[in-house]
């Protein structure tokens, strides 16, 4: 059995975030290796990765939100304007 260190259990908390805001394999990867690295001049380009994630994500968090908004307002005039686009569908 391997025994993890705190820091292997951060280190897999924030791969694990990195994934779940959308970063691709090769962009955490790019990240990664900007930190091992461990030179401070590699810090700008750290934080402008970080930066265009968070862009990226902001569109799709904005994107599902309008989606979402629409689906409520489907349900919320359902009964005079969807079942009529639906009858039209069958």
């Amino acid at each position: 059995m391997r025994d993890f260190t705190e820091r292997n259990i951060n280190q897999l908390k924030f791969a694990k975030t990195m994934r779940h805001a959308g970063v691709s394999i090769e962009r955490f990867r790019e990240y990664i290796g900007t930190v091992l690295e461990d030179d401070d001049r590699t810090i700008p380009a750290r934080k402008a990765l970080l930066l265009e994630q968070a862009e990226e994500m902001r569109e799709r968090i904005n994107q599902i939100q309008a989606a979402h908004d629409h689906l409520l307002y489907k349900i919320d005039h359902y009964e005079n304007h969807m079942r009529q686009v639906e009858n039209r569908l069958e």
